[in-house]
């Protein structure tokens, strides 16, 4: 595909080790000549796995997706703790996992699931005073965190062996699995590190449907557009609503409609009679939607 070229959709990626989420997204980006890029929330380099990379109109619901529940597989390492939470930390404490048994992890796990308060690590990238938590870190520092609610809706045994724990989880948004394995070394008494991580969905999106870059790369570039999914994926989980051609037209100017829709206010995905996807709208009293993120109608468009 020529540089630049006018591009929409999602490409649901296979993000390696060692790569930041960022680096990943600009790699894709040239791979698929596409001029306008993003994504749906980091992932740290040390995890794999799905990352939703959003292009061209794509990108408007983005954040829409970023309200998603994420679902991991985690390599615990028991007996140690480190200043990062994870493998590039230096370690701060070692303790005695000799004797922890699946009793005991399922006790502690018990106790994490649920809605709960998580207190951002150090090493991460929320800013305070304009300045990223992993900077205060890096030069020594120690700065107050506020606890936040986060959601461990899930949080099971997938595998026990000496010293490794390897779990499976499903978390709401702005949960730190880093901070998560320091709190069951720590309920524990053994201290404990994240050593792996690996995202296998992220809402209703499948790691199972997601392609990697060497597999992008390899493909002829006339063909790589293929792979893209609609940019309605990212807003699925949305009540659906159909709007007749007066009422899209009215939309798409930025107008406040009336409809026939039976659908409760909030938020709707939003199409026109022949199946196109408009956007996303806002149900109101008696029928009638407002526009929130609309589409810009562009010929060729993957969605």
């Amino acid at each position: 595909m020529r540089k630049g070229t006018p591009l929409d959709g999602v490409l649901l990626l296979d993000k390696p080790a060692g790569v930041t989420s960022n680096a990943a997204l600009q790699q894709a980006k040239r791979l698929l000549g596409a001029a306008k890029a993003g994504h749906t929330g980091t992932l740290d380099p040390l995890a794999t796995g799905l990352l939703p990379l959003c292009f061209g109109e794509a990108t408007k619901f983005a954040g829409l997706h970023l309200e998603a529940d994420k679902t991991y597989l985690a390599t615990v390492q028991l007996g140690a703790s480190t200043s990062t939470g994870d493998a590039e930390g230096e370690v701060v404490f070692r303790g005695d996992a000799a004797g922890v048994g699946p009793k005991h992890v399922a006790a502690v796990l018990a106790q994490l699931t649920g809605v709960r308060d998580q207190v951002p690590p150090m090493y991460s990238a929320l800013k305070r005073e304009g300045r990223p938590l992993y900077a205060y870190a890096r030069a020594g520092e120690t700065v107050e965190r506020s606890g936040r609610p986060v959601t461990v809706h899930e949080l099971g045994i997938v595998r026990i062996a000496p010293g490794v724990l390897e779990l499976r989880l499903r978390v709401s948004k702005g949960t730190y699995v880093r901070a998560l394995a320091q709190e069951i070394g720590e309920r524990l008494g053994c201290g404990a590190h994240l050593t792996a991580l690996r995202r296998e969905a992220s809402g209703g999106l499948s790691l199972a449907d997601s392609i990697t870059l060497e597999r992008l790369s390899a493909l002829p570039p006339a063909q790589r557009v293929a792979v893209l999914r609609p940019m309605d994926i990212l807003v699925a989980p949305l009540p659906r609503g159909e709007l007749d051609a007066p009422a899209a037209a009215a939309l798409q100017q930025g107008r406040t409609v009336g409809t026939a829709l039976a659908l409760a206010a909030g938020l709707v995905r939003l199409y026109d009679a022949q199946g196109s996807f408009l956007g996303v709208g806002e149900m109101r009293g008696s029928g009638r939607v407002a526009p929130r993120r609309l589409v810009a109608a562009r010929p060729g468009a993957a969605a």
